[in-house]
């Protein structure tokens, strides 16, 4: 009997597409985790020694691959996939990790005729140093203002545009991180403060 599972789970922005089968040539029960079309790795259980059992059968090897899956599900959906996979390449789960754009200053960004706006880029939760930021401001009635910074070692950086306080409510702001191939973009509404 041919038997399988195959599990879209979403961890953070990432879409995983989960797949597990018996091998039944190989007598191994395959997970493997896909990305974008892109296998980032693999689990792996020989049944070989289970064979000679008299009560080992089909409903016994879907039983044990329907664990199997439901491991690797459970370990992507705590953001610990690494630990479950045979043997993980790392440069192969990096190019899985998302690049976030955290606005740390929502709050104030508004003085003496300044927008300015500090954030930090981090990729899958560490600093993105060096990731470069373009910034594009705009507003009805002018042309858009484009300007670009370098995030530091801690993946922080500030920008500021020189434009009034009463312009802020009807205008937007694109931010597009670039970090070792990976591109982030975020639109961010200004608002005036009462």
């Amino acid at each position: 009997m041919i038997f399988g599972f195959n599990t879209d789970v979403k961890h953070g922005d990432t879409i995983y597409h989960v797949q597990s089968e018996a091998r039944e040539g190989e007598l191994v029960l395959q997970t493997q985790v896909f990305v974008r079309g892109r296998c980032i790795g693999k689990k792996a259980t020989s049944y070989s020694a289970k064979t000679s059992e008299v009560q080992f059968g089909d409903s016994q090897k879907e039983q044990l691959l329907r664990e199997q899956h439901r491991l690797v599900l459970d370990a992507i959906r705590e953001g610990k996939l690494e630990n479950v996979l045979d043997h993980p390449e790392p440069e192969t789960l990096a190019a899985v990790k998302e690049l976030e754009v955290e606005w740390l200053n929502a709050g104030s960004v508004h003085s003496e005729r300044n927008l300015t706006m500090q954030l930090r880029v981090t990729e899958g939760g560490s600093a993105a140093s060096g990731a470069r930021l373009t910034f594009r401001f705009a507003r009805p009635g002018a042309a858009p203002f484009y300007t670009q910074t370098v995030a530091d070692s801690g993946g922080a950086a500030e920008v500021k545009i020189e434009v009034e306080e009463t312009a802020l409510p009807e205008a937007s702001l694109l931010v597009q991180a670039n970090y070792e191939g990976r591109t982030a973009t975020r639109k961010f509404v200004l608002r005036k403060t009462e």
